[in-house]
């Protein structure tokens, strides 16, 4: 069975105020050509469909009509990820699974099909579903969305949250009553995972993180959640985000992972590179008129230019910096006669960086990981 994998979609979401609809909507269109391609069965979508709880109706609009182009060659299922409302997300799950798309919220929620597709759901109950494709060969997939209690409507049961998705993993488990290949599908923060400035860092203080050895025994684990392309353990996949959300990826190769799976497991593991979004580029000059010719340079791509200099620029230069669309972010770092110190702003750090230097300044130590796990819990968005 042919089987892609994707996550961290984050439609809706901008750069630095820039809107990227176009680029949103390439991209997917782009899938469904790899999933034409390399007639591709079935997709898994690891969450973040959306980039906030609220999206808009453009950014609603490129979701259905992205999903569509795919559904003309695969069977699409998607999770909901931290920025979605999973409600929200699943409010059209009755009208796309007669396109051959399975959209799950919560895990209370099982898959029912009413279609002849040739791959189609065969077993289901909430938490797990079973595909068979024409050729009969099958596939078991446990699926935990983004897991909390409100989601998955329950009470605060005292259970630390290594025993909560213990048992969340645990039930998505119960249906292995065959010796077929198996997936997790989940949009979790897997222990020793490589973050970037896009992710929300409640996840990454350590009040949520799951370690490989609490995965469950399966042949591949599906991941969305971080960004960056990356592999954990022996078999824990995250297939990264769709683009460049932030200039700490610049240069980052985005992809979608496409493999094949047998009754021997995993098999033609191999990532296909997605080309159609604008790459974020980092570039540094001495001076406006050298920056002025980068950006010249660089007009297919987004910039964040750093401008070394011995003197603040002049109105004149930054008015002709700013002439140039692709500049995205304008740093200047200046060096004083009277001091070799070059000032640097505060703008860009993460919020655990400024809380460990505000702490840092009056405790003259940095914070405990328990205390800075603490802040972080403070600033969670559901």
């Amino acid at each position: 069975m042919k089987i892609l994998h994707t996550s961290d979609w984050h439609i809706g979401k901008k750069l630095m105020g820039r809107d990227r609809y176009e680029e949103y909507r390439a991209v997917l269109y782009e899938i469904g050509e790899i999933c034409k391609t390399e007639r591709v069965e079935l997709v898994l979508v690891a969450g973040d469909v959306y980039d906030t709880y609220t999206p808009s109706a453009e950014a609603e609009q490129i979701f259905y009509e992205g999903i569509k182009k795919i559904a003309e060659y695969s069977v699409v299922l998607v999770i909901s990820g931290n920025h979605d409302d999973y409600v929200r997300l699943t409010a059209a799950a009755v009208f796309a699974k007669e396109q051959n798309v399975y959209i799950i919220g919560n895990n209370l929620q099982k898959i029912e099909a009413d279609n002849a597709y040739p791959l189609k759901p065969v077993s289901s109950d909430s938490g797990y579903v079973v595909f068979e494709n024409g050729a009969g060969e099958r596939i078991y997939i446990n699926i935990l969305p983004y897991p909390n209690e409100a989601r998955f409507r329950e009470n605060n049961s005292g259970e630390s949250f290594e025993e909560k998705m213990s048992r969340w993993i645990e039930y998505g488990e119960r249906g292995k009553i065959q010796n077929i290949p198996s997936i997790f599908l989940s949009h979790i923060f897997v222990a020793g995972g490589s973050v970037s400035d896009s992710e929300r860092e409640i996840d990454l203080g350590g009040a949520r993180v799951v370690s490989t050895a609490m995965l469950p025994e399966c042949d591949y684990c599906a991941l969305g959640h971080l960004h960056r392309r990356q592999k954990l353990g022996k078999n824990a996949y995250y297939s990264g985000a769709i683009m460049q959300f932030s200039f700490d990826e610049a240069g980052a190769e985005k992809s979608v992972n496409v493999f094949e799976m047998d009754g021997n497991g995993l098999k033609d593991f191999k990532t296909v590179a997605l080309r159609s979004s604008k790459n974020l580029v980092r570039l540094q000059a001495c001076g406006a008129n050298d920056g002025i010719e980068l950006l010249k340079l660089n007009r297919q791509n987004y910039v964040e230019l750093t401008l070394n200099l011995s003197e603040p620029l002049t109105r004149a230069d930054t008015v002709a910096l700013h002439e140039f669309e692709n500049l995205v972010s304008l740093k200047a770092n200046v060096a004083f006669q009277d001091s070799t110190e070059i000032r640097v702003s505060n703008k860009e750090k993460s919020s655990s960086q400024l809380f460990s230097d505000y702490y840092s300044s009056k405790f003259s130590c940095a914070p405990s990981e328990e205390l800075l796990s603490l802040f972080l819990s403070l600033t969670e968005e559901e």
